[in-house]
């Protein structure tokens, strides 16, 4: 994995949002959403340097370039998004780390990441949010707030998963919020509405209007109808 350090990002005590694609692309979609609806500046890179496919156009090849991105707003850091996530286990290691060391270099005290909760209930347009997080007390805030937490043990595994046991053996704060979703295959616009509005419960900001995100739930609800 290469890292690019392109600024230094204006932020003290900062709260890290960290998320790869994952089912339903809700990773990605909450990323993209927060990094549009607050215009933040790039400020590091990540590149793997193993990519896993190429690209025929039409007679000749081209290798892909997977880049994600650190960017920044006021006392936030915002990472990942993307296409896809490290096809192996050194370069996801590799990534996870850099999420800490750049969390620790800037005296971050909380990582949230997020992604799909796959699930067989009938979420009639209304999908919730679980959480789980790094301590048990912390698990105990969260349901003294009403926020319901994981309902059964299961693996969480990829980024989005695997940077909670990072944060967890740096001794920083950190909680997963997975919003539920019946199809992984399809992009789950109102999964990452739910987990939206968690975190504005969670950090006490607000992230932007959703309405597209319901719009665009909506052109998938229409092209199933048809």
């Amino acid at each position: 994995m290469e890292f690019t350090q392109i600024q230094e990002p204006n932020v003290q005590k900062p709260i890290v949002i960290a998320a790869m694609q994952d089912m339903g692309n809700v990773g990605s979609i909450v990323v993209d959403f927060i990094n549009d609806s607050l215009k933040t500046k790039q400020f590091r890179t990540a590149q793997s340097q193993y990519p896993t496919y190429v690209i025929d156009k039409g007679g000749y090849v081209d290798v892909p370039k997977e880049i994600w991105e650190y960017r920044f707003s006021e006392d936030l850091i915002i990472f990942g998004g993307g296409t896809g996530q490290p096809q192996n286990n050194q370069e996801l290691h590799s990534l996870c780390q850099d999420v800490i060391d750049i969390s620790k270099k800037y005296s971050a005290k909380f990582i949230y990441t997020l992604g799909g909760f796959h699930t067989n209930r009938v979420l009639n347009k209304n999908p919730k949010t679980f959480v789980t997080t790094t301590s048990q007390d912390l698990t105990k805030q969260m349901q003294n707030m009403g926020i319901e937490t994981t309902p059964q043990k299961s693996l969480i595994t990829g980024f989005n998963g695997l940077i909670l046991g990072f944060a967890k053996q740096n001794d920083i704060h950190g909680i997963g919020m997975y919003g539920e979703l019946n199809e992984p295959k399809i992009p789950q616009y109102r999964a990452a509405i739910s987990i939206i509005k968690t975190l504005e419960k969670l950090t006490y900001r607000k992230l932007g209007n959703t309405s597209s995100l319901e719009l665009m739930a909506q052109e998938i609800d229409k092209s199933f109808e048809c």
